[in-house]
Protein backbone atom coordinates (compact mmCIF):
# COMPACT_ATOMS: atom_id res chain seq x y z
CA UNK A 1 0.00 0.00 0.00
CA UNK A 2 1.90 3.11 -1.14
CA UNK A 3 0.52 6.37 0.32
CA UNK A 4 -0.09 9.17 -1.59
CA UNK A 5 0.14 12.71 -1.42
CA UNK A 6 -3.65 13.13 -1.22
CA UNK A 7 -3.35 10.50 1.85
CA UNK A 8 -0.55 11.27 3.98
CA UNK A 9 -2.11 14.87 3.64
CA UNK A 10 -5.34 13.79 5.29
CA UNK A 11 -2.93 12.24 8.06
CA UNK A 12 -1.25 15.24 8.48
CA UNK A 13 -4.92 17.14 8.80
CA UNK A 14 -5.53 14.64 11.14
CA UNK A 15 -2.75 15.03 13.44
CA UNK A 16 -2.92 18.87 13.54
CA UNK A 17 -6.96 18.28 14.56
CA UNK A 18 -9.06 18.31 11.31
CA UNK A 19 -10.45 15.11 10.09
CA UNK A 20 -10.68 14.55 6.69
CA UNK A 21 -13.07 11.86 5.39
CA UNK A 22 -12.14 10.22 2.06
CA UNK A 23 -9.30 8.55 0.27
CA UNK A 24 -10.62 9.71 -3.62
CA UNK A 25 -7.58 8.00 -5.76
CA UNK A 26 -5.63 10.96 -7.43
CA UNK A 27 -4.16 9.31 -11.19
CA UNK A 28 -1.62 12.07 -10.61
CA UNK A 29 -0.35 10.69 -7.22
CA UNK A 30 3.36 11.25 -6.08
CA UNK A 31 4.23 8.30 -3.17
CA UNK A 32 6.77 8.51 -0.75
CA UNK A 33 9.18 5.58 0.74
CA UNK A 34 12.00 4.92 2.97
CA UNK A 35 14.26 3.87 0.15
CA UNK A 36 15.40 4.54 -3.86
CA UNK A 37 14.33 7.36 -5.80
CA UNK A 38 11.26 7.90 -3.16
CA UNK A 39 13.46 7.71 -0.39
CA UNK A 40 14.09 10.75 2.61
CA UNK A 41 16.07 12.80 0.74
CA UNK A 42 13.63 13.13 -2.31
CA UNK A 43 10.73 13.85 -0.07
CA UNK A 44 11.64 18.02 -0.78
CA UNK A 45 11.65 17.78 -4.46
CA UNK A 46 8.98 15.14 -5.04
CA UNK A 47 5.98 17.73 -4.39
CA UNK A 48 5.20 21.22 -4.00
CA UNK A 49 3.62 20.23 -0.60
CA UNK A 50 6.81 18.22 0.69
CA UNK A 51 9.15 21.26 -0.01
CA UNK A 52 9.75 21.17 3.90
CA UNK A 53 11.28 18.54 3.83
CA UNK A 54 13.83 20.01 2.60
CA UNK A 55 13.76 23.92 2.81
CA UNK A 56 12.59 23.69 6.45
CA UNK A 57 15.61 23.92 8.80
CA UNK A 58 13.53 22.58 12.08
CA UNK A 59 13.93 19.25 10.63
CA UNK A 60 13.08 16.43 13.15
CA UNK A 61 14.35 13.40 13.89
CA UNK A 62 17.52 14.62 15.43
CA UNK A 63 20.71 12.84 16.85
CA UNK A 64 20.54 13.79 20.75
CA UNK A 65 23.99 14.11 22.19
CA UNK A 66 23.99 14.14 25.55
CA UNK A 67 26.62 16.34 26.79
CA UNK A 68 25.45 19.23 23.68
CA UNK A 69 22.10 19.62 25.74
CA UNK A 70 21.76 22.39 28.29
CA UNK A 71 19.21 22.58 31.46
CA UNK A 72 16.40 24.20 30.79
CA UNK A 73 15.66 26.41 33.94
CA UNK A 74 12.14 26.64 32.62
CA UNK A 75 11.15 23.40 31.95
CA UNK A 76 8.88 21.71 34.05
CA UNK A 77 7.78 18.03 35.29
CA UNK A 78 5.91 16.13 32.63
CA UNK A 79 2.35 16.00 33.42
CA UNK A 80 0.45 12.86 31.74
CA UNK A 81 -3.35 12.24 32.17
CA UNK A 82 -3.69 9.18 29.88
CA UNK A 83 -6.58 6.96 31.76
CA UNK A 84 -9.02 4.93 28.97
CA UNK A 85 -9.47 5.90 25.24
CA UNK A 86 -11.67 4.94 22.61
CA UNK A 87 -9.12 4.21 19.97
CA UNK A 88 -8.76 2.35 16.42
CA UNK A 89 -5.97 0.54 15.10
CA UNK A 90 -5.01 1.89 11.33
CA UNK A 91 -2.46 0.50 8.80
CA UNK A 92 -1.18 4.61 7.55
CA UNK A 93 0.72 2.27 4.88
CA UNK A 94 4.15 4.05 6.14
CA UNK A 95 2.97 2.99 9.96
CA UNK A 96 1.40 1.10 11.94
CA UNK A 97 -0.76 3.64 14.41
CA UNK A 98 -3.36 4.17 16.92
CA UNK A 99 -6.52 7.46 16.40
CA UNK A 100 -7.97 8.34 19.36
CA UNK A 101 -11.73 9.45 19.33
CA UNK A 102 -12.49 13.05 19.81
CA UNK A 103 -11.29 14.20 23.00
CA UNK A 104 -11.26 10.77 24.85
CA UNK A 105 -7.00 10.41 24.58
CA UNK A 106 -6.16 12.63 27.46
CA UNK A 107 -3.85 15.38 28.09
CA UNK A 108 -0.50 16.07 28.57
CA UNK A 109 0.95 19.49 30.24
CA UNK A 110 3.30 20.82 28.66
CA UNK A 111 4.79 24.70 29.58
CA UNK A 112 1.82 24.80 31.57
CA UNK A 113 -0.27 24.12 28.35
CA UNK A 114 -2.54 20.85 27.58
CA UNK A 115 -2.26 18.68 24.65
CA UNK A 116 -4.96 16.63 24.09
CA UNK A 117 -3.82 13.24 22.67
CA UNK A 118 -4.84 12.27 19.59
CA UNK A 119 -2.90 9.94 17.82
CA UNK A 120 -0.37 7.48 18.12
CA UNK A 121 1.96 5.19 16.13
CA UNK A 122 5.25 3.55 15.76
CA UNK A 123 8.66 3.67 14.06
CA UNK A 124 11.17 0.79 13.47
CA UNK A 125 13.87 1.44 13.94
CA UNK A 126 14.13 4.28 16.27
CA UNK A 127 14.05 7.44 14.43
CA UNK A 128 15.92 9.84 17.26
CA UNK A 129 19.50 8.56 18.16
CA UNK A 130 21.00 9.27 21.76
CA UNK A 131 24.82 10.31 21.39
CA UNK A 132 25.01 8.43 17.77
CA UNK A 133 22.76 5.20 18.57
CA UNK A 134 19.32 4.18 17.29
CA UNK A 135 17.32 1.92 18.72
CA UNK A 136 14.61 -1.11 18.10
CA UNK A 137 11.85 1.18 18.07
CA UNK A 138 10.09 4.49 18.90
CA UNK A 139 6.37 5.66 19.87
CA UNK A 140 5.55 8.93 18.75
CA UNK A 141 2.16 10.28 20.91
CA UNK A 142 0.54 12.90 18.83
CA UNK A 143 -0.74 15.98 20.68
CA UNK A 144 -2.70 19.00 19.48
CA UNK A 145 -3.51 22.15 21.90
CA UNK A 146 -6.96 23.94 21.62
CA UNK A 147 -4.90 26.94 20.03
CA UNK A 148 -3.94 24.21 17.24
CA UNK A 149 -0.22 23.92 18.98
CA UNK A 150 1.63 20.30 18.39
CA UNK A 151 3.57 18.31 19.95
CA UNK A 152 5.60 15.16 20.27
CA UNK A 153 5.99 12.78 23.10
CA UNK A 154 8.96 10.08 22.08
CA UNK A 155 9.28 6.79 23.77
CA UNK A 156 12.74 5.03 22.46
CA UNK A 157 12.49 0.95 22.65
CA UNK A 158 15.51 -1.14 22.65
CA UNK A 159 15.31 -5.14 22.43
CA UNK A 160 14.25 -6.80 25.47
CA UNK A 161 11.18 -7.63 27.11
CA UNK A 162 7.32 -6.99 25.77
CA UNK A 163 6.43 -3.20 26.01
CA UNK A 164 2.79 -4.08 27.80
CA UNK A 165 0.93 -1.55 25.44
CA UNK A 166 1.31 -3.85 22.67
CA UNK A 167 0.34 -7.06 24.61
CA UNK A 168 -2.70 -5.26 24.58
CA UNK A 169 -3.32 -4.72 20.56
CA UNK A 170 -1.15 -7.61 19.59
CA UNK A 171 -4.35 -10.00 18.38
CA UNK A 172 -5.36 -7.10 16.94
CA UNK A 173 -1.75 -6.53 15.05
CA UNK A 174 -2.55 -9.82 13.94
CA UNK A 175 -5.96 -9.31 12.00
CA UNK A 176 -4.86 -5.82 10.83
CA UNK A 177 -1.85 -8.12 8.68
CA UNK A 178 -4.96 -9.74 7.51
CA UNK A 179 -6.70 -6.60 5.89
CA UNK A 180 -6.11 -5.53 2.51
CA UNK A 181 -6.83 -1.86 1.09
CA UNK A 182 -6.09 0.09 -1.91
CA UNK A 183 -3.33 2.24 -2.64
CA UNK A 184 -5.27 5.36 -1.27
CA UNK A 185 -7.05 3.64 1.30
CA UNK A 186 -6.03 3.16 5.03
CA UNK A 187 -6.79 -0.48 7.04
CA UNK A 188 -8.79 0.07 10.29
CA UNK A 189 -9.85 -2.37 13.31
CA UNK A 190 -11.93 -1.18 16.43
CA UNK A 191 -9.94 -1.35 19.58
CA UNK A 192 -12.40 -0.39 21.53
CA UNK A 193 -11.32 1.44 25.37
CA UNK A 194 -7.70 0.82 25.38
CA UNK A 195 -6.18 1.51 28.94
CA UNK A 196 -3.21 3.75 28.65
CA UNK A 197 -1.59 4.20 31.94
CA UNK A 198 1.55 2.68 31.06
CA UNK A 199 1.89 5.55 28.66
CA UNK A 200 1.56 8.02 31.84
CA UNK A 201 4.82 6.42 34.28
CA UNK A 202 6.61 9.06 36.22
CA UNK A 203 8.81 10.32 34.18
CA UNK A 204 12.22 12.27 35.66
CA UNK A 205 14.33 12.82 32.81
CA UNK A 206 13.22 14.44 29.08
CA UNK A 207 15.04 15.96 26.41
CA UNK A 208 13.07 18.96 24.65
CA UNK A 209 13.34 20.44 21.60
CA UNK A 210 11.37 22.39 18.52
CA UNK A 211 10.97 20.66 15.23
CA UNK A 212 9.02 18.78 12.87
CA UNK A 213 6.92 15.85 12.03
CA UNK A 214 8.77 12.97 10.37
CA UNK A 215 6.64 12.42 7.50
CA UNK A 216 5.78 14.86 4.29
CA UNK A 217 4.55 17.45 4.69
CA UNK A 218 7.34 17.75 7.52
CA UNK A 219 5.33 20.19 8.88
CA UNK A 220 7.57 22.43 11.68
CA UNK A 221 7.12 24.10 14.85
CA UNK A 222 6.42 21.00 16.84
CA UNK A 223 7.34 20.60 20.43
CA UNK A 224 9.56 17.54 21.20
CA UNK A 225 9.39 15.94 24.33
CA UNK A 226 12.07 12.78 24.27
CA UNK A 227 11.77 10.60 27.28
CA UNK A 228 15.10 9.88 28.66
CA UNK A 229 14.45 6.73 30.15
CA UNK A 230 15.10 3.76 27.00
CA UNK A 231 11.48 1.51 27.14
CA UNK A 232 11.70 -2.27 26.01
CA UNK A 233 9.83 -3.92 22.90
CA UNK A 234 10.53 -7.63 22.37
CA UNK A 235 11.39 -8.77 18.56
CA UNK A 236 8.67 -10.40 18.01
CA UNK A 237 6.65 -7.48 18.96
CA UNK A 238 9.04 -5.36 16.23
CA UNK A 239 8.07 -8.03 13.72
CA UNK A 240 4.54 -7.43 14.09
CA UNK A 241 4.72 -4.07 14.07
CA UNK A 242 6.24 -4.45 10.87
CA UNK A 243 4.05 -7.45 9.05
CA UNK A 244 1.24 -5.12 8.09
CA UNK A 245 3.67 -2.76 5.99
CA UNK A 246 4.86 -3.09 2.44
CA UNK A 247 8.17 -3.92 1.84
CA UNK A 248 9.69 -0.20 1.34
CA UNK A 249 7.66 1.04 4.04
CA UNK A 250 8.99 -2.06 6.93
CA UNK A 251 11.78 0.41 8.03
CA UNK A 252 10.40 3.66 8.76
CA UNK A 253 12.75 5.82 10.14
CA UNK A 254 13.50 9.07 8.45
CA UNK A 255 17.65 9.71 9.48
CA UNK A 256 18.34 12.16 11.57
CA UNK A 257 18.34 15.74 10.57
CA UNK A 258 20.97 18.91 10.90
CA UNK A 259 20.11 21.07 14.51
CA UNK A 260 20.93 24.29 12.45
CA UNK A 261 21.55 25.94 15.78
CA UNK A 262 18.69 24.57 17.51
CA UNK A 263 19.23 24.43 21.32
CA UNK A 264 18.82 20.97 22.62
CA UNK A 265 17.59 21.49 26.46
CA UNK A 266 17.34 18.88 29.49
CA UNK A 267 14.96 18.29 32.42
CA UNK A 268 16.61 15.95 35.21
CA UNK A 269 14.56 16.32 38.35
CA UNK A 270 17.91 14.64 40.35
CA UNK A 271 20.14 16.82 38.51
CA UNK A 272 21.86 19.83 40.81
CA UNK A 273 22.06 22.37 38.08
Amino acid sequence: MAPSVSSIFVLSLLLIGVFVQTHAKNEQSVTFSYEGSSGPEHWGSMSSKFATCSKGKSQSPIDIVKDGAVFGKHLQKLVRRYSTANATLVNNGFNIGVDFGEKTGGVAVIDEKNYTLRQMHWHSPSEHLLNGKRFAAELHLIHKSDDGGLSVIAILLQDGDSDPLLEKIQGKLRELTKEKCGSNEEAHIALGELNLKHLRKKTRKYYRYIGSFTVPPCTENVVWTILGKVRTISKKQVEALKAPLEPPYKKNARPAQPLNGRKIEIYDELSEY
